[in-house]
């Protein structure tokens, strides 16, 4: 096993390009930037924070227009969070075949993946893969991390700064950090006195954590604690799992990949990328039916056979009246649940694991394999802290509000993250006239269309707030569609001879007032969940997706973009 030292200091890690030391919501940022001469700066045409899924892409994209681009990455190599996430059963809930890029067809086939939900360490080679096929590393800097950046007025360039003390002059500055890359560590008191490791899933040590025999503690059951859950209980001697919020789990169906089932998705290429794109989730599947054009026995019938399928298909393409009508919503979740309530069998576990105070789908759902049978093991004990919750942490195990205290070996901390703007706030981040976007995000989380935010000019963004991409979407689905989105709109910036582009403040506005609109017609909205933001103590409530559809984003900024980009000042 790690000793706590590396423990800790893997638990305290840093955010994908981003400075690991958050402010504490509500407090400003103090910090300026002190100007840089122009000799310790080193000029490009655009820097890149992050080496995931959009930053690689865009990476590719800028390049291939001509630009010196670099991308910086805290991570020791690419992969965004299948670099960072390699705690035990991370793997994807996306079909494997449809999280690939679809610009280039030969870099689509000449990948073959094992199984329709491979885990990490194939996820990540993947990445890998395409990283070197198009030569990306050359301009990538890792183990760097961006301490802030700054909008210089004057000169109308971006200086941004480093944790290793480099200095760069850049016209644009994009963010590719992710959506997801800023955990919740520091959750409870008196985490430092705990006699052993605390690992936070997200920055789980790269090298082999020993939990055989051992007592282990873990704290959350959102999609990352359920995947460490049903992979470590048949390992560890006792796991102890503190349950808060129970999920409407569902089973995965993950058959390996012989060469025939390779080939049959290799040739869906094409068709693949012409409708991966136009969905509502950016997944290979769809709302087909309406609930009322259904009997009863119909939609049951229905329901089955997505369920069979084993994927995120139940939540994604059953109904979509579950998203915006209660009493059909209600009806879906029974059925859920009651498939919860046969596997678990016990009265107490039901009541414990099975969801009944808000509706399926209205919370991220996890896919996961005999998680709910792991809880009728003799080793495993689930105990309910939403009426007792953690108070603290001490230096022999977790202690509860009636004083329980829980003596543990390891405990793992599967508690989430700042979601959407975590990334960035994190960082100093300053705009035209100083302004702050921890500040400005502090108060009000607002942007145009996910892509751009008033008051930053250049500063172009991807899985930020009110985009799909902020939790409602296949990533690579709409990561490809804002990178290439960014890329046209350097490219007009190119070819009309202007330097600048940013959101004004009625684009923005009424990209705003669309979002809400869209967004409080649904469920999601009535939901206390990351989703909004409401697992931050301070942060403004908004749904953070847009929910729309991503075929709907992709054609409303599509149309901006052809229209010669309206609620936007290029200059």
């Amino acid at each position: 096993m790690s000793d706590l030292g590396t423990a800790r200091r893997h638990r305290d890690g840093p955010n994908i390009g981003s400075n690991p030391a958050p402010e504490p919501r509500g407090s400003p940022v103090t910090q300026t930037l002190e100007p840089a001469t122009e000799a310790a700066a080193r000029r490009l045409d655009a820097v890149i924070i992050g080496a995931g899924v959009a930053g690689l892409y865009q990476l590719h994209q800028l390049r291939e227009l001509g630009l010196d681009v670099l991308a910086v990455d805290a991570a020791g190599d690419v992969g965004g969070t299948w670099w960072w996430n390699t705690y035990p059963g991370a793997r994807f809930d996306s079909e494997a075949y449809i999280y690939q890029y679809l610009f280039d067809e030969d870099l689509y086939k000449d990948w073959s993946w094992s199984q329709r939900f491979p885990g990490q360490e194939e996820i990540h080679r993947w990445m890998v893969y395409v990283a070197d096929r198009l030569d990306l590393r050359r301009d990538i800097s890792f183990s760097t991390y961006v301490t802030g950046a700054e909008w210089n007025d004057d000169t109308q360039r971006w200086t941004v700064r480093t944790d290793t003390g480099e200095v760069f002059d850049t016209q644009y500055f994009i963010t590719c950090a992710g959506m997801l890359s800023a955990p919740l560590e520091n959750m409870f008191e008196g985490q430092d006195t705990f006699d052993g490791p605390i690992f936070h899933t997200s920055r789980w040590p790269r090298e082999h954590v020993d939990l055989d025999g051992k007592r282990v503690g873990v704290v959350g059951t959102g999609a990352t604690g359920i995947q460490v859950i049903q992979t470590i209980a048949d390992r560890v001697a006792d796991l102890t799992v503190f349950v808060r919020t129970p999920q409407y789990a569902l089973p995965m169906h993950n058959p390996a990949y012989d060469e025939t089932d390779v080939t049959a998705y290799k040739d869906r290429f094409e068709e693949l990328r012409e409708k991966l794109p136009n969905t509502f989730t950016g997944f290979e599947y769809d709302f087909e039916h309406a609930w009322a054009d259904l009997t009863p026995d119909e939609r049951l019938a229905r329901l089955e056979d997505i369920y069979a399928n084993g994927s995120l298909k139940l939540w994604l393409a059953s109904f979509a009246e579950i998203f915006f009508d209660a009493d059909i919503c209600e009806e879906v979740s029974e059925f859920v649940r009651q498939k919860m309530r046969d596997r678990l069998q016990d009265p107490e576990l039901i009541d414990l694991l099975v969801p009944t105070d808000y509706g399926f789908g209205t919370h991220r759902v996890p896919l996961e394999t005999n998680y709910l049978e792991v809880y009728r093991r003799e080793n495993v004990h689930a105990v309910g802290v939403r009426d007792n919750p953690v108070v603290r942490i001490r230096s022999e195990g977790i202690e509860l509000a009636d004083g329980t205290v829980h003596e543990l070996d390891v405990i793992i901390l599967a508690t989430g993250f700042d979601a959407g703007t975590g990334s960035l706030t994190r960082m100093d981040i300053r705009g035209r006239g100083g302004r702050s976007l921890t500040e400005d995000w502090g108060r009000d989380i607002r942007s145009m269309m996910g892509l751009a935010v008033h008051g930053y000019p250049n500063l172009l963004t991807t899985a930020v707030p009110l985009a799909p991409s902020a939790a409602l979407c296949n990533m690579t689905t709409c990561l490809q569609q804002q990178t290439e989105w960014i890329t046209g709109a350097i490219k007009h910036l190119q070819a009309q001879g202007k330097q600048v582009i940013e959101a004004t403040a009625e684009g923005e506005e009424e990209w705003v007032l669309h979002h809400d609109e869209t967004a409080n017609a649904t469920l999601i909205s009535k939901t206390d969940s990351w989703y909004l933001g409401s697992n931050i103590e301070g942060k403004p409530r908004r749904v953070l997706s847009y929910t729309g559809g991503v075929g709907e984003y992709r054609r409303r900024t599509l149309a901006v973009a052809a229209d010669g980009y309206p609620g936007f000042d290029i200059h």
